[in-house]
């Protein structure tokens, strides 16, 4: 906590800069509320949808993700003391994200590409789960904040490409870039304390890239469909290999630092092996899913 407040300038000033370089967004004219028919009259079957299975399972997964918000924010909040900057980008965070969960949803419900039903019991089920982690300490959650945004952004992107409508890839678009703009801070913070400790912020970035998971495990059936999600190329461990770990590594700079103690000298030994770890865990999947496809094209 000593060292998150020595960088409390910086919080200060990256949240400023998000102030500035955000432009908030209005649901309400990105959403094609013309489509909008009454479930009452017209219930739902699945013969009304206009996206692709994996396109309306990808934006199922990333809204149910989105609608955990509750214990993020409350993960925020317990986290840093109440007269920290950290306070005020918690509530300022939420009140930006809080916006996701509810435009996908409007999109969704409005384009009839979910079975609302369905939804609803995914959400309630995935709401009353929760939502938990391993992260206690404050720079490991600032290190888990940076990947996690990044993959959220990359994740909600390409499902948006994944959707054949402009209303749900301007959407996801939009949401992207406003995870965009949370790791930038996440990322900054977390820069800012390695310049400060080395040492002691390397091994965070060690304990939560070595183990990195995202937040929406507690989703139902979500083994299934994260593993459809990463063959149709949503996301999967290439792109969390070259798209979140390598970046952050370079940012970070973690293979140039020196004048580390044993013991972190050894976990920047064992970071910058993870990225090629990663990808043979990714070539082994991708060998796997090639060998599928030829199985079910044979029968």
């Amino acid at each position: 906590m000593e060292l998150v407040e020595s960088v409390s300038p910086t919080i200060e000033s990256l949240m400023a800069t998000h102030r500035e370089r955000r432009a908030h967004w209005y649901a309400h004219e990105i959403i094609p509320w013309e489509r909008g028919r009454s479930y009452a009259d017209e219930p739902w079957d699945e013969s009304q949808a206009t996206l692709s299975p994996i396109a309306r399972t990808a934006l199922h997964v990333n809204l149910l993700t989105e609608d955990n918000l509750p214990y993020y924010y409350a993960k925020l909040a317990t986290s840093f003391p109440e007269d920290s900057p950290m306070a005020e980008w918690a509530r300022l965070w939420t009140a930006e994200e809080a916006q996701h969960g509810s435009a996908m949803r409007e999109y969704l419900l409005v384009s009839r590409n979910c079975d609302p039903v369905k939804l609803e019991d995914d959400r309630l089920e995935t709401t009353t789960r929760g939502w938990a982690t391993d992260v206690v300490d404050p720079v490991d959650l600032f290190v888990y904040t940076s990947a996690q945004e990044l993959a959220t952004r990359i994740s909600h992107r390409n499902a948006g490409s994944l959707a054949d409508d402009e209303a749900a890839f301007q959407l996801m678009k939009r949401i992207a870039a406003d995870e965009n703009h949370h790791f930038l801070f996440y990322r900054g913070v977390t820069t800012a304390m390695l310049k400060e400790a080395p040492t002691q912020v390397i091994g965070s970035i060690y304990k939560v890239l070595s183990n990195f998971e995202m937040p929406g495990t507690t989703i139902p059936g979500f083994s299934r469909k994260a593993m459809e999600m990463a063959r149709a190329g949503v996301y999967n461990m290439r792109i969390h290999a070259e798209q979140v770990v390598q970046p952050l590594l370079r940012e970070w700079n973690i293979g140039s630092l020196d004048g580390l103690s044993g013991a972190a000298a050894q976990a920047q030994d064992k970071i910058m092996s993870l990225y090629d770890d990663l990808l043979v865990a990714a070539e082994d999947f991708e060998t796997r899913l090639a060998k599928r496809k030829k199985r079910l094209t044979r029968t």
